[in-house]
């Protein structure tokens, strides 16, 4: 009986505790009320995106999605997190200008967090997932101290922070989830005891160890699944992030897909013409470098498809690697990479951080798009390629098989691999057809990708994100 007092005594002390929290939450809030021209309170929006300057696909959604608030909803006023300290609020926004080729119309007020490396993979060597996740929340509270928003929206997948904002902030909760933390597929993993990027060796060799990783992932999926469900409103970018999300968080009737908005004019602008036979063909890939990206698989199957070729035919094809980098942790990839492609005795040309118009003279002069990411959520620089007119050569699996490199009107629009092998011979497959034949499937991409629009993204964003503003 005293054990039983005791445990109440502590659970009273405990809701006490969160109440007496929310009460000066709410209170330092109401010392910070804005109000209108009209003399009403301004609603306030905040974004949740520590790297809002990284400059990858998961950025182009966060300025798009300000860009259609911003338009809609002129009397609010609208807030990002950033950990990003060493830039100044001119200087990202001109980031944004200059790769994405966005201009935000009104003012947007960064905050900037100090406590950003308790986010970084690099602090967790072991319990990656859930040091992150816990390490999302001190970066959370920081954010909640700074600001107390009306409406929060995580955009960069931190759901640990999403009962932060709900239950203490007591605000509308939203988020746009690219990919999930945990997924079925990384159980299967770890399940089948296959040596992956986030599933090291010396795991999958010992069965003691990979059985406790799998509760430790199946403990954290519990975890991951009840603070999802704590959104207002979801948003997910593909029909695998949807699949996931709605097996692990059980959210049917909040869950909308809204694909990432993809900067199809610009690269549609580009002008098709007649292929003519060409002298040189580069192999183009475009995405951040992350290791889940599998750069060095790109690298490996170009040295296989080199291999097919005489030496005259060798010295017309480049691959070439355009990707941004976000830390140092990026740049070190980069830099093994390079000494991969040494070693392989494979010319791989590196563009890290381009602006913009590089983007596009490259993808506008590349014969093949390459992308090799297995399970992408949805994969925006596949689109990118197949809108510049290349032909895109995408993993067979995730998004791109799902959503993207499909047939429309019943005609080819692109080309799937899944090996080193498989990707070598796809890609000799492609050089090997008639100029004729690789315009009938750039044609046929470039038609497809116009559901993934700009415009597309801010109609089904902000149907879903207005739930949020009733």
């Amino acid at each position: 009986m005293p054990g039983l007092i005791i445990i109440i005594i502590l659970c009273l002390l405990i809701v006490t505790l969160i109440y007496g929290l929310r009460l000066w939450i709410q209170h330092k809030k109401k010392q910070n009320v804005q109000l209108n021209k009209d003399g009403k309170k301004k609603t306030v929006v905040a974004f949740f995106h520590p790297y809002c300057n990284a400059g990858g696909g998961g950025e182009r959604v966060l300025w798009c999605a300000l860009r259609a608030l911003l338009k809609r909803y002129k009397d609010a006023s609208f807030v990002v997190y950033t950990g990003d300290k060493d830039a100044t609020e001119e200087q990202i926004l001109n980031r944004a200008f200059g790769r994405f080729n966005i201009k935000l119309t009104h003012t947007v007020k960064f905050i900037f967090l100090e406590k950003r490396e308790f986010v970084e993979a690099s602090r967790y060597p072991h319990f990656t997932l859930l040091g992150q996740s816990l390490g999302s929340i001190i970066l959370g509270w920081e954010a909640l101290m700074k600001c107390v928003p009306d409406i929060y929206i995580d955009s960069m997948g931190y759901a640990f922070t999403l009962p932060l904002f709900k239950y203490l902030g007591g605000c509308r909760v939203g988020c746009y989830v690219h990919y999930p933390t945990i997924s079925t597929d990384m159980l299967s993993v770890v399940r089948s005891q296959h040596a992956r990027f986030n599933n090291s060796a010396y795991i999958t060799n010992n069965p003691v160890l990979s059985r406790l990783k799998l509760i430790y992932y199946n403990l954290f999926a519990v975890l991951y699944g009840w603070v999802g469900s704590c959104s207002d409103v979801i948003m997910v970018n593909s029909t695998w992030t949807f699949n996931h999300i709605l097996n692990l968080w059980k959210c049917s009737e909040r869950t909308n897909i809204v694909y990432p908005p993809c900067d199809v004019q610009t690269f549609l602008d580009i002008k098709l013409d007649q292929e003519q036979e060409r002298r040189d063909h580069s192999i183009v890939s475009v995405g951040q470098f992350r290791p889940e990206k599998d750069h060095s698989l790109q690298i490996q199957a170009f040295k296989k498809l080199l291999a097919k070729k005489t030496s005259e035919e060798t010295s017309k094809l480049k691959l070439i690697l355009i990707g941004g980098c976000r830390n140092k942790e990026d740049d070190d990839r980069v830099s093994e990479l390079k000494k991969l492609s040494l070693e392989l005795g494979v010319p791989v040309e590196f563009k890290v951080n381009i602006p913009f118009e590089d983007l596009k003279k490259c993808l506008s002069d590349a014969t093949i798009g390459l992308h090799t990411m297995w399970n992408e959520h949805f994969g925006i620089g596949v689109v990118e390629c197949m809108a510049a007119g290349t032909i895109i050569l995408a993993h067979n699996s995730g998004g791109p098989k799902m959503d993207i490199v499909k047939p429309f009107e019943g005609q080819k629009t692109g080309f799937l691999a899944d090996s080193e092998d498989s990707y070598a011979s796809v890609m000799d497959q492609i050089l090997s057809l008639s100029p004729e034949e690789r315009l009938t499937i750039r044609q046929n991409a470039r038609r497809s990708v116009t559901r993934f629009s700009d415009s597309e993204f801010e109609t089904n964003f902000l149907s879903a994100a207005e739930h949020l503003f009733k």
